[in-house]
């Protein structure tokens, strides 16, 4: 545990030095970002961007209409690029189907590249980066006319932890997760309570754990609605993030569904992973956690050519033979069109409204979706343009407000 009186200097020397070691010992040697594929495109008009983060993204050239939504979170060190590369997000997105929004950290934030999961500035609602992806996700759904119900994120290290954080503040946003090497949320308000939480887990009871999250959407509170599934990965072997950490999110999210964590539903083996799942009252995995022997700190994939594989071996991305990336994908229900089963939930009015009358597909050009326009809901406060001479949508100012959202439109 550092102590309280080291300066932030200190520390982030700490923080580099941890970060080197980890990579001279990971298949590959120390990351290069500028070597990594990038298939990703920029979008950098996309509303608030508090926490200054680049907004990177993949989108299907066939995507349909409706298609869910995957947010990947990179590690410390790593860049967005880099991340989908290793894990292979990309590859899945184009044979499952989904859109795919990769955030990138800026070195200006954080020198390691690190999302900052531990500053509150950046941890709050309505706040610095947790506001930044809430803007970026608002956008994608309202201009590529994705499914608001089937919204997901998952990441790693600094980014599991930053998953975490979204999943508790923004639970009517996001239906699931998925947090590898992470962290709970709250486990850290500050540099020092963050490498004590890395090291130790900063064990807490289950009802602490759940208030922390309640704290976080108090909006959300008893009946406003179902709380994430998540799935928890770790490998047993991590000095980086503890694998303690894994037992806290356990604690953490079986509160919220009003589960015992002592008591999983079932145990499976995955290889030599095991698994346990905690299913709820109607049969659902709401909560699940892997834990890997022997993994370090990192993705466990299985690269290589056919079902199953995918990826490659590199820095945090970890050849184990366990393909986590396509399991993930398997329990948010984006695999081969599957879904899961979860209670509905409803876009903000305007929002909605202008994914049902419009998609702009990955060309820039935005369109008319086919077939008759379904009734708009109630505008509320929105400019008069965008309604008809006879208080129906006018397809045109649609289509003009959601260009210029999207920054695709310049005002004269």
């Amino acid at each position: 545990m550092p102590h309280p009186r080291q300066t932030l200097a200190e520390l982030v020397r700490r923080s580099r030095a941890m970060a080197r070691a980890a990579a001279a010992q990971a298949p590959g040697g120390p990351a290069d970002p500028s070597a990594m594929p990038d298939r990703l495109t920029d979008i950098a008009a996309f509303g608030p961007n508090p926490g200054a983060l680049r907004m990177r993204v993949f989108l299907p050239e066939d995507l349909p209409a409706g298609a869910p939504l995957l947010v990947a979170l990179h590690g410390c060190t790593q860049t967005a690029a880099g991340f989908d590369a290793g894990c292979g997000w990309s590859d899945l997105a184009l044979a499952h189907g989904f859109a795919l929004l990769l955030p990138e950290q800026r070195q200006a934030n954080n020198p390691n590249r690190c999302f900052n999961w531990f500053e509150p500035g950046d941890t709050a609602r309505g706040a610095g980066e947790v506001e930044s992806i809430r803007a970026m996700v608002a956008h994608l759904v309202a201009t590529h006319g994705l499914d608001a119900a089937r919204v997901h994120v998952t990441g790693l290290s600094a980014g599991g932890a930053m998953a975490a954080t979204l999943l508790a503040t923004h639970p009517e946003v996001f239906a699931a997760g998925a947090i590898i090497a992470g962290l709970p949320h709250g486990a850290a308000a500050s540099m020092p309570e963050a490498f004590e939480a890395m090291a130790s887990g900063r064990p807490r009871g289950a009802a602490e754990h759940l208030r922390l999250v309640r704290a976080a959407a108090p909006h959300h509170g008893r009946g406003g609605g179902p709380w994430p599934r998540v799935a928890i990965w770790h490998g047993e072997a991590d000095t980086t993030v503890r694998p303690v950490n894994a037992t806290e999110l356990v604690k953490q999210w079986t509160a919220l569904h009003g589960l015992d964590p002592r008591a999983p539903s079932r145990t499976d083996r995955l290889g030599a992973a095991r698994r346990q799942v905690w299913l709820d009252a109607a049969g659902r995995e709401v909560v699940e956690m892997t834990l890997l022997p022997g993994l370090a700190h990192g993705v466990p994939i299985h690269p290589g050519e056919g079902e199953g594989r995918g990826g490659r071996a590199m820095p945090f991305i970890l050849d184990a033979g366990i393909p986590a990336p396509h399991r993930i994908i398997e329990f948010l229900g984006l695999a081969g069109g599957r879904q899961a089963a979860a209670p509905a939930r409803h876009a903000p009015a305007g929002q909605a409204m202008v994914s049902r009358a419009i998609i702009v597909g990955t060309d820039g050009v935005a369109r008319l979706r086919g077939g008759a326009l379904p009734p708009p809901p109630p505008l509320g406060d929105a400019a008069p343009e965008a309604t008809g001479s006879h208080g129906g949508i006018d397809p045109g100012a649609v289509i003009r407000r959601a260009l210029h959202a999207a920054g695709l439109l310049r005002t004269p």
